[in-house]
């Protein structure tokens, strides 16, 4: 965006929050962790197959010669971490180079612009409409960073309507969390969770599909509700006295949506068909996915005429934009090679599993809940955080009764609800400023709408627990 747009946010009305880079909070719990290694008595349960998946014996932990780590073994946590996740770490390279192609095609961008202007005389009708089209990029393939160039159009749409920017920033930010809180593709949530979890990939589908549906109908009651009251009272708005004061001009009408924008879009679509298809028909994963997406790049590349040099310059790119999320996962799989390397990640579970112990299973599940939106809070990489607590949460759940899936929808939750929330969020910062709104502002109008995400996330894991929510 030019310096000069008159969307940059005014010095006074920023707010700037100094918080420790999740790199610098994951290495730190690394050293914390390799500390515990010299409290926490060594210790071992038995692993058992069943059903082609090795399961926890819950009868047989038992205490073991103590290997606690040395600050060496402490520094190769971090590499052991991501050769130990590396099916993970290149999957996420892969889908996030082959998005990237798609997006330097155009075609992501001419979609929305032109949904922008066949919207834009149709008042309230943009606002559920363009919500949804969103909503559906956080659910189906992770939309996060992707949002953030509509943003200032958003908002001078939203203004030029009678609203207000945090309508505009709401549509992008919000609409797209609640998706991605329901998401039911999404491959760098569900499907890293799901691999961890070794639960079959995008399985629990139709279950995800109405969580989506009833997460993205509250947030588009939420905004439109939020619409209607400062349509009828402007003074109303958190945001009044500094729209007031901006001259917003940008002009969509030079975005055109081509047909070579709309086959894109099409071969997008047929992507996820053929990744549903061959998920519940052939039992894909990891590797089948990866190429699939792998795939997709090519064929995007070719049509959108760039090149085949340009294709490998935007695929490079794509991978590069992910390779902070890549690393996380194996920086925080390195915490748990430091407890499994001195035998004291069985003892951590045993004493989760003691002290639930006889407590009804949902009141378990609420707790793995609440416990994972705390843990969100500070790290808001969303594989990362996959690959932190699914190892210790899967073993948890199989002793206590309380499914794997279950587990990984509570995951799914508490990772989603606290994206547009946490400061330590970097896009959604980004986003803030893109929109011109002041941090307290934000928190004050999304907070109403944060406690019915939480609220109705417990339900939908109580839910989940009372129907044993698997296939296990």
């Amino acid at each position: 965006m030019k310096e000069e747009s008159t969307l940059s946010v005014e010095k006074k009305s920023k707010f700037k929050v100094k918080m420790p880079h999740t790199f610098v909070l994951l290495f730190v719990l690394a050293i914390i962790a390799g500390l515990l290694t010299y409290v926490i008595p060594a210790g071992s349960y038995d692993r058992v197959e069943v059903n082609d998946r090795m399961l926890v014996d819950a009868a047989t932990y038992h205490t073991v010669d103590p290997a606690p780590a040395t600050l060496f073994q402490v520094l190769k946590a971090f590499p052991k971490g991501l050769e130990q996740a590396a099916a993970i770490v290149f999957f996420i390279f892969i889908v996030g180079g082959a998005f990237f192609v798609v997006q330097k095609s155009g075609a992501i961008d001419a979609g929305i612009a032109a949904a922008v202007r066949k919207t834009s005389g149709k008042g309230i009708l943009i606002i559920p409409l363009l919500s949804i089209v969103f909503a559906f990029g956080g659910g189906i393939y992770g939309m996060a960073e992707e949002c953030l160039p509509f943003i200032p159009a958003l908002v001078i749409l939203c203004i030029s309507l009678g609203y207000d920017s945090m309508t505009g920033a709401a549509i992008a930010l919000v609409a797209t969390c609640a998706g991605f809180t329901g998401a039911f593709l999404n491959p760098f949530t569900i499907g890293v969770a799901q691999g961890i979890a070794e639960l079959p990939l995008f399985s629990g589908l139709t279950y995800r599909i109405i969580v989506f549906a009833v997460m993205v109908l509250i947030t588009i009651t939420y905004i439109i509700l939020y619409c209607l009251r400062i349509k009828k009272n402007p003074e109303k708005s958190l945001m009044y006295e500094i729209d007031r004061k901006r001259d917003l001009k940008v002009d969509l009408s030079n975005t055109e949506f081509t047909g070579t924008h709309k086959l894109i879009l099409v071969v997008v679509l047929c992507t996820f068909g053929l990744l549903v298809f061959g998920v519940l028909k052939y039992g894909w994963y990891i590797q089948e996915i990866s190429g699939l997406f792998f795939g997709m790049a090519i064929v995007v590349g070719i049509i959108s005429r760039r090149g085949l040099n340009q294709l490998a310059e935007d695929f490079l790119e794509g991978c590069a934009m992910l390779a902070y999320g890549a690393l996380v996962v194996g920086l925080a799989r390195g915490i748990l090679v430091i407890f499994t390397d001195s035998n004291v990640i069985d003892t951590i579970i045993y004493g989760m599993a003691t002290a639930i112990q006889g407590l009804p299973t949902v009141i378990t599940s609420l707790g793995i809940y609440i416990s994972q939106i705390i843990i969100s809070a500070i790290v808001p990489s969303g594989s990362g955080m996959a690959a932190l607590t699914m190892p210790v949460l899967t073993p948890l759940a199989d002793i206590v009764g309380v499914t794997r899936q279950t587990t990984v929808l509570a995951y799914q939750f508490a990772d989603g609800f606290t994206n547009v929330l946490t400061p330590l969020s970097g896009y959604f910062m980004a986003g803030l400023a893109l929109a011109g709104i002041p941090y307290q502002k934000w928190i004050k109008w999304i907070l109403p709408l944060a406690m019915i995400w939480w609220i109705a996330g417990g339900i939908f894991v109580v839910i989940a627990d009372a129907i044993h929510y698997g296939p296990f």
